[in-house]
């Protein structure tokens, strides 16, 4: 059953991750673009990716590591190519599959466990919390790795944020719509 289970939640997340991704990246950003063209970057200002980090890591904690690599490796050959396999890129891609669960982790060892947990409904604002320290310490690491500018660090920060705030309303009103159809 775990095997099973891990291979489920891998394929859930993953595709989800790059859902997100296409979203973000073949809808939203030629929108972005065109109401902001001055803003001439590679961060998106709603980047979904972000909150389907959070909440993998909210709801599988050190599972979403495994279960989140393979959406984001497969999104990080499509963005760079070849130059995926450099240091820093691999770099990126450990980072953003590792600190969304490691900051989970602290905040449980700090007496703030987020967990999910029968008869304990989520704190949604918590998560929101939680989803901005992950956003800037993937921030900081990711453009350190990539020796970016320090402008890039805010509008990442931005996006994430965004991203998960937006990523939780939707999922918000799906569910809210299939429990009133009874789904």
């Amino acid at each position: 059953m775990g095997q099973q289970r891990l291979i489920q939640e891998t394929g859930i997340v993953s595709l989800a991750y790059l859902a997100a991704f296409f979203v973000t990246f073949e809808i939203l950003m030629p929108v972005q673009s065109i109401f902001f063209p001055e803003f001439n970057n590679q961060a998106s200002l709603l980047f979904l990716p972000h909150g389907v980090r959070v909440l993998s890591a909210w709801l599988l904690g050190w599972r979403s590591v495994l279960a989140l690599l393979p959406g984001v490796f497969i999104v990080f050959v499509y963005s760079a190519g070849d130059l995926a396999f450099t240091p820093s890129r691999l770099a990126g891609i450990a980072i953003a599959v590792t600190i969304p669960a490691t900051i989970f982790h602290l905040l449980r060892l700090l007496g703030w466990d987020l967990s999910p947990a029968t008869g304990r409904r989520p704190c949604w604002p918590c998560i929101m919390v939680a989803g901005l320290l992950i956003s800037l310490f993937t921030s900081v690491l990711t453009n350190f790795a990539f020796g970016s500018a320090a402008e890039e660090y805010v509008a990442y920060l931005i996006g994430d944020v965004f991203g998960l705030f937006f990523l939780m309303l939707i999922l918000m009103l799906i569910f809210r719509s299939l429990r009133r159809y009874g789904v």
